[in-house]
C-alpha cells in the first residue's frame, strides 16, 4: 500500500494531466458530435454518422497525441515513424477497409444516397438508413436490414426512386383469347381495388397495361401501389389470389 502511496505521489502530475486530458476530450467529443448533428440536420449536407465517427475519432487521436510524451515517455515521431515503416503492410492488411470509407465519402459528398432515399440495388428495394466507416444500412420493407458494403454501392447499379416508384408492386396475367380488353382492364381494377384495398394506396388506384400476346392468349400487367409500412409480397400474393378466381383471366 504505501508503495502505491509512493508512486502515486511520484507520478501524481502525470496522472493529473492524463485525466484533465481525458475529460476534455469526453466533453469536447460530446460537444461536438450534437453540433455536428444539428449543423447536418439544417444543412445540405448529407447526415450520416460517417461524418461524426470521422469528428470523434479526430479528437480522440489529438488526445492520446497529447498524452503521449508527458505521460508516458513515448515521442509521437516515434509512433509516426513506426506506422510509416508498417503502413504498406497495414493498408495491404485494411485495403477492404480502406476502400469502404473511401466509397462511402465519395456517396455522401457526391449526394449519390442520403439517408431516408428509397433505393433498389441489385434488386433489392428499401430505404437508407445511416452510411457508416464502411457499410450502407438499407431497411426493407418487410422489416429486414440489409447492411451493405460501400464500396459495393460504388460499383453497382444504384436506382434512386420515388415513393410511389418503391410502393410499386407489379402482377402479370393473361386474358383468355377473344376477352374484351378494354371490360377485362375495368374489371381487373374494379377487383383488385377490392381485394386489396387494405393494403394499398386509395390515392394510386391499380393501373393496367397490356404488353403483347402469347400463344396462351393476351399478356397484361397491372401495377399496384402498397401502403408505407406494407410488405410488397402481401400486395402481391393478395391480388394473384383475386384474379386466380376470374374465368376470363388463364
Amino acid at each position: 500500500m504505501e508503495q502505491l502511496l509512493d508512486w502515486l505521489k511520484v507520478h501524481d502530475s502525470r496522472i493529473a494531466f492524463l485525466l484533465i486530458v481525458f475529460v476534455v476530450a469526453l466533453v469536447a467529443a460530446k460537444a461536438v458530435s450534437r453540433w455536428l448533428k444539428k449543423l447536418l440536420n439544417h444543412s445540405g449536407i448529407p447526415n450520416a454518422s460517417i461524418f461524426v465517427n470521422l469528428a470523434l475519432v479526430s479528437i480522440w487521436i489529438i488526445a492520446v497525441a497529447m498524452v503521449l510524451q508527458p505521460v508516458f515517455g513515448i515521442n509521437p515521431t516515434t509512433i509516426v515513424t513506426a506506422l510509416g515503416i508498417g503502413g504498406l503492410a497495414i493498408s495491404l492488411g485494411l485495403k477492404d477497409t480502406i476502400a469502404n470509407i473511401i466509397s462511402g465519402f465519395g456517396l455522401m459528398i457526391g449526394h449519390v444516397i442520403h439517408p431516408g432515399d428509397q433505393v433498389r440495388i441489385q434488386g433489392i428495394t428499401g430505404t437508407v438508413e445511416d452510411i457508416t466507416w464502411r457499410q450502407t444500412m438499407v431497411r426493407e420493407r418487410n422489416g429486414n436490414q440489409l447492411i451493405i458494403p460501400n464500396s459495393v454501392l460504388n460499383t453497382s447499379s444504384l436506382e434512386r426512386l420515388t415513393a410511389e416508384g418503391e410502393a410499386c408492386v407489379s402482377v402479370d396475367f393473361t386474358l383468355r383469347p377473344g376477352t374484351d380488353i378494354k371490360v377485362a382492364a375495368k374489371r381487373v381494377v374494379s377487383i383488385l381495388k377490392t381485394a386489396t384495398s387494405d393494403f394499398t394506396d386509395r390515392r394510386n388506384p391499380p393501373q393496367v397495361n397490356f404488353t403483347g400476346f402469347s400463344p396462351e392468349g393476351i399478356q397484361g400487367r397491372v401495377l399496384l401501389f402498397a401502403n408505407p409500412g406494407i410488405n410488397q409480397e402481401r400486395v402481391r400474393d393478395c391480388a394473384v389470389r383475386a384474379l386466380a378466381k376470374e374465368d376470363f383471366i388463364i
